[in-house]
């Protein structure tokens, strides 16, 4: 196969679908594109993954909105129980198989491959795939990449999860679990369940847990298991899911060329403290879109404001070297700020003087020696670099 095309989506994740549901919405009219990945999602509609995101007014994906909420639990380590009303927010679901069914009317050509590599051109650039090389004005690439320059610290954000369906009322469809710290917390890291109810009998039950390395199978059988009696005693499975996030303090650049650019988790849109993802997505999806419609640079836009970068770093250093308390860390947030500041911050939304509100209610003590760790080891790494240079320059 040789083709011409003005965008070529390398990867067809969460990524690639926002991207195309923002450039049906805000790009230019006839614009070329073509999915290259493997799995042709939007034809075969596999219930893959589950997305979720916090939003103000209509969604942005109302149409492929499995549920929404205005209120979520959060459950601490003693299993006390706090209702936080998101007002003025939503808590909304995203299912992958909804997403892709909406979609499906408006889907580009595919291209079942893998891709051998992506050339950036000084006219486009060329992805070599083994049906042979498709010609793009721009590369999206959103394939698994390695962050640059590497982490100082680095954990993984990793899942076991069923839809479980029980043969009695057991949930409250109307208020999902953000968070449940009854769960074993890790050496160094975090873990805690979650639960998204669809109906009262059928809700998504996850183990979810921040630490260095993933689960086996056994582990995650255990750790799932247990929160699930926990939470729904006698379910039964309908549909599983797994994965991980990784959660680092590294960079991931969004330009890898001139016309090659990076999105998604590889492009810098997953939040290092969080893991969440969809909204950023979104974000920079409808920045594409635009730029590409009025003929401009059509590079993602830097997910989060740089002063969360930091933030984020300091808090991964705290957790990691088991100095931070992460359930009592997540717990004292939400109760001394309105919950929808708090999902703001994580988000990455909130102006600076919320910023400083939210980070007043952190344990300080705790803070600040990660903050001071992580500004020597940056330091270490600048004079590492310098060191360098005037070695190269001999």
């Amino acid at each position: 196969m040789r083709g011409r095309v003005d965008v070529a989506l390398v990867g067809g994740g969460g990524a690639a679908m926002t991207l195309l549901l923002q450039l049906a919405r805000h790009g230019p009219a006839g614009l070329s594109v073509i999915v290259i990945d493997p799995v042709d999602r939007l034809r075969d509609q596999p219930a893959d993954r589950t997305w979720c995101y916090w939003h103000e007014g209509r969604s942005e994906v109302h149409e492929a909105v499995h549920r929404s909420w205005r209120q979520v639990l959060l459950v601490d380590r003693a299993g006390r129980r706090h209702v936080l009303d998101l007002d003025p927010l939503r808590y909304s679901m995203v299912r992958s198989q909804d997403l892709y069914r909406y979609l499906a009317p408006t889907a580009p050509r595919h291209l079942a491959c893998a891709v051998d590599r992506v050339e950036d051109r000084p006219d486009g650039a060329t992805v070599h795939t083994p049906l042979g090389r498709v010609e793009a004005r721009y590369v999206f690439d959103s394939r698994p990449a390695a962050p640059s320059p590497p982490p100082r610290t680095a954990l993984l954000q990793h899942f076991y999860g069923e839809v479980t369906r029980t043969a009695y009322d057991c949930f409250d469809p109307d208020l999902p679990t953000l968070m449940d710290f009854r769960t074993p917390t890790p050496a160094a890291g975090m873990s805690f369940g979650y639960l998204l109810p669809t109906d009262a009998r059928t809700a998504l039950v996850e183990y979810t847990e921040f630490s260095a390395a993933a689960l086996t199978q056994d582990g995650y059988a255990r750790a799932f298991g247990r929160y699930r009696h926990l939470v729904a005693p006698g379910g039964q499975p309908l549909h599983r899911e797994r994965g991980s996030i990784p959660m680092t303090d590294a960079g991931y650049p969004r330009r890898v060329g001139r016309h090659v650019y990076r999105l998604g988790t590889s492009g810098g849109a997953t939040r290092a403290s969080t893991g969440y993802t969809f909204a950023a997505m979104l974000r920079q999806g409808e920045a594409v879109a635009r730029a590409l419609a009025a003929g401009l640079d059509p590079l993602p836009p830097r997910p989060y404001p740089r002063r969360h970068t930091f933030l984020d770093a300091v808090f991964l250093r705290a957790l990691a070297d088991g100095s931070l308390d992460g359930p009592a860390f997540f717990t004292r947030l939400f109760q001394r700020n309105p919950p929808a500041r708090v999902l703001a911050f994580l988000d990455g939304r909130a102006g600076p003087v919320a910023d400083l509100r939210v980070v007043a209610s952190a344990p300080w003590p705790t803070m600040t020696r990660a903050a001071l760790g992580d500004l020597r080891a940056r330091a270490g790494d600048a004079a590492y670099r310098a060191r360098g240079a005037a070695y190269r320059r001999r």
